[in-house]
This record gives C-alpha cells, sequence and structure tokens, in this order.
C-alpha cells in the first residue's frame, strides 16, 4: 500500500472549505466539512473538468463545467451526465498536517481525528459507509444494428418530425438514454427538392463534452438510421458546441429513465 503523503496544513482550510493539492503528481481536490477531511480526484470523469472549482454544498461537490456531482467522502458519481465514480483517498491528520494515500479499491475511508485535536481521539466520529451507485440496466441493441421501429418508420412521408422519431433509435451507450430525449439534436434540415439519389438531410448535433468519446459512434449511428428512409441520400451530420449541452435540455422522460426528479 502506499504511503501517506503531507499535502497541507490543517488551518489551510476553512470549514467547510476546499483547496487543490497534489499527490504523486495528480491534482487532488481537499475538503473540510464539519471538522473532517476528505478528498477525491480532482477529475470529472463525464469531461475532465476541475472538481475543486465546483460549488461544494455538505458532502456534495458539482463540476463547474456540466453539473455532475460527486460525493466527496466516497468519489460516488451521484448525478449525471456522470456515471463513473472519481478516485477518493484516506485522509490522515498528524502533527497540524493533513496527509493523503489512495485509498484501494476495496478499501474504507481510514479513521481520522477531528481538525480540532491534535492527536487521535477514541470519540472521533466514524466515517459515512461507502455508497455505491444503483446499477444501470442493461443496455439496449446498438442502433441501426437492427429495430423495428426505425424498420416500421423507414417508408412514411419524410419529415423533421419522423427524423427526430426514427433518431430515437440512436443511444448513448453510457447512458442508454436516446439521444433526443437527452437533448443532444439542435436542428434537423431537408432540401426542398430530391436529388436524383435521394433527399439531403443534415443534423445538427451537440455533445455532452467536447471530449465526448461516444462522439464518433453517435454519428456513424445517427447517419445509419436515418440513412434507411427510402427518400434519403446523403446525411450530413454537423457537430455544434454553441449552446453548450446543459442536463437541462432532457426531456421529463429521460430525467425519469436516469432517476433525476
Amino acid at each position: 500500500m502506499a504511503e501517506f503523503t503531507r499535502v497541507a496544513d490543517v488551518d489551510d482550510l476553512p470549514d467547510p472549505g476546499k483547496l487543490l493539492v497534489e499527490v504523486d503528481g495528480d491534482p487532488v481536490a481537499l475538503f473540510r466539512v464539519g471538522g473532517t477531511f476528505h478528498a477525491i480526484d480532482d477529475v470529472c470523469t463525464h469531461d475532465g473538468g476541475p472538481l475543486v472549482d465546483g460549488e461544494l454544498a455538505d458532502h456534495t461537490i458539482a463540476c463547474p463545467r456540466h453539473g455532475a456531482k460527486f460525493d466527496i467522502r466516497t468519489g460516488a458519481a451521484l448525478s449525471m451526465p456522470a456515471i463513473r465514480a472519481t478516485r477518493a483517498y484516506d485522509v490522515k491528520l498528524e502533527d497540524g498536517g493533513v496527509f493523503l494515500r489512495l485509498r484501494e479499491a476495496t478499501a474504507g475511508p481510514v479513521n481520522q481525528p477531528t481538525a480540532t485535536t491534535a492527536t487521535p481521539s477514541p470519540a472521533a466520529a466514524a466515517p459515512a459507509a461507502v455508497t455505491t451507485p444503483p446499477a444501470a440496466d442493461p443496455a439496449p441493441a446498438p442502433a441501426g444494428a437492427s429495430g423495428d421501429a426505425a424498420t416500421g418508420l423507414a417508408d412514411q412521408t419524410l419529415s423533421e418530425e419522423l427524423i427526430r422519431e426514427m433518431l430515437k433509435e440512436v443511444k448513448d451507450p453510457e447512458l442508454f438514454v436516446n439521444i433526443v430525449d437527452l437533448g443532444l439534436i439542435y436542428n434537423v434540415t431537408i432540401a426542398p427538392e430530391p436529388a436524383d439519389a435521394g433527399r439531403q438531410v443534415a443534423i445538427d448535433m451537440t455533445m455532452t463534452s467536447p471530449a465526448c468519446p461516444a462522439g464518433p459512434q453517435l454519428i456513424a449511428d445517427t447517419k445509419r438510421v436515418v440513412g434507411t428512409h427510402c427518400d434519403v441520400g446523403d446525411v450530413e451530420v454537423r457537430i455544434v458546441m454553441d449552446p453548450p449541452w446543459t442536463p437541462d435540455r432532457m426531456t421529463d422522460a429521460a430525467r425519469d429513465q436516469l432517476g433525476i426528479f
């Protein structure tokens, strides 16, 4: 197991407070809440945003970029668009200093004295139990692979509404929610006159973050699903990041599926 590293003095943080420190060259967000210190990687697992710059509320930190929330005691992801936990650290207070050590995946937090004592106290509060976010439902079949719904729509009269309905077959591979209900489709344009090889469809799409790893798959699935329509020729997908995506763009159906109330 790694050794503890001194990263700050106890007096460096107000209560409540937060501070950016380093452990073995990695940025770590250090927090002090209710006299107890906690530490997690300063990296939002959604798009790498700096958590220490976010809003701290009790034991929850919100990423300043897209609002994903994490438990500062365990690193657990509490709200989308983040679905993976960030790493947590054991904290030890000694001789007025704050010491951190990367927590093993199977271990719980170590005991630490309250910030007002110089030596460990038997009466120190036990750390909160580690919680694990609920497992996601099994992923549906990839968009475009099959899908009776998309097949049934492919012969109907081509329109923007129909294209959006077809695009509900395209699912985010991490969230398992379709891109329409996620609010990723900004605009759909259909060429007014059919070309020799079919009408051109242009789709303005955004991503939950500029570096979304699912981007290439979502673009390919979008082209494949829309391209199944009998009157469609070329499908152009344009990635638009302005305005940036926020969870407010989701439909109520998406919120219900993700357990956001």
